[in-house]
């Protein structure tokens, strides 16, 4: 639940950002990152012997691309 900010406040969002067509920042690398982050906070695990093509990397994947760049948290 969002609360409100302070009377004569307002919330600045910093995303979705900007970007062209091909976005350098946005690589296999950042996606296992993340991944290994939500690893270290105790959810499971996306390691395995296909890790890279499983579906819960690639809903990763296209969660993160919509929170990124169309602020959205959904699937893109």
């Amino acid at each position: 639940m969002t609360t409100p900010p302070p009377e004569g406040h307002t919330r600045v969002r910093r995303y979705p950002v900007a970007t062209v067509d091909d976005d350098p920042r946005f690589t296999l690398g950042l996606v296992l990152d993340v991944a290994e982050v939500l690893e270290r906070h105790g959810y499971p695990a996306f390691r395995g012997p296909c890790a890279v093509g499983t579906a819960d990397l690639v809903d990763l994947q296209q969660t993160l691309f919509a929170f990124l760049y169309t602020g959205g948290g959904g699937q893109a």
